[in-house]
Parts: C-alpha cells; sequence; structure tokens
C-alpha cells in the first residue's frame, strides 16, 4: 500500500471507533496485530501489550461504559515508509459522570494493507482518574 493509503487507513480505523464499530476497526487490522499502552500494571490497569482477541474484550469493556461512545478526532499524521504518526483526541462522557478528554499520539505500523502493530501513547493519569480511581463518594 502507499503512504497516503495507510494514513486513510489509520483515520478509518479511529472512525469506525468513533460509530462504536468495534468489529470493523478490528477489521482492518492483520489477525496478528499487537497494540501497546504505556504505563507499569501496577499502577495502571490497561498498560501492556495487547494481542487482538484481548484488545476487543478492552475496547467493548470501554464502550460499555460510555454513554455515547468515544469520539476520536484525528488532529494530523504525519506517514513515512510502513508507519504512520497520529495525533487523536479523544472526548467521551461515562456512565458515572466523568469525562475522558484525552490527548493521544498512536504510531502504526501497516503490513499486507492492515494495522499490524500500535503504539499508544497518552496521559495515563488521566486516563487511571477517570476510568479506575475510586469515586470519593461518601456514605
Amino acid at each position: 500500500m502507499s503512504i497516503e493509503q495507510n494514513r486513510k487507513l489509520a483515520a478509518d480505523f479511529f472512525d469506525r471507533f468513533t460509530a462504536s464499530d468495534i468489529a470493523g476497526a478490528l477489521d482492518i487490522m492483520t489477525d496478528d496485530a499487537t497494540w501497546w499502552i504505556p504505563g507499569k500494571p501496577d499502577s495502571s490497569p490497561a498498560a501492556g501489550l495487547y494481542e487482538k482477541e484481548r484488545l476487543a474484550r478492552l475496547f467493548q469493556t470501554m464502550l460499555s461504559r460510555l454513554q455515547g461512545g468515544l469520539k476520536m478526532t484525528v488532529k494530523s499524521s504525519i506517514a513515512e515508509g510502513n508507519k504512520v504518526a497520529l495525533e487523536v483526541q479523544s472526548y467521551g462522557e461515562l456512565t458515572n459522570g466523568r469525562i475522558y478528554n484525552q490527548e493521544y499520539h498512536f504510531l502504526m505500523e501497516f503490513r499486507d494493507g492492515k494495522i499490524s502493530a500500535v503504539r499508544e501513547y497518552l496521559d495515563t493519569q488521566h486516563a487511571y482518574a477517570v476510568w479506575f480511581q475510586p469515586s470519593n463518594k461518601s456514605g
């Protein structure tokens, strides 16, 4: 695939995710695709390397905790060879009332017309505070 086709496929992935089309997003990834999320597992439960099946469960869990899905907006991208780097912003309201408004950098690699690897960089403190931190409700 050309560099521009890779950029389009990367943007298409986030369009599908925004539409809550997890199956469609995963369909444009290779069967052996991996997705890496930074952080230490003891302080950031979502951190680590995901294979496609585990990634599907993570995405479904996320969507089940969001009121109206997660809007992913590609702000910019650059591409070279089989890699595309993207700046992305997300926005979503969780069912517990918290707001997830994240800034990311993604590095995507492509093979045979599909996404084969993703490295995700994000504000891990914000992610923890929104998704995992216990509520401060007194009771």
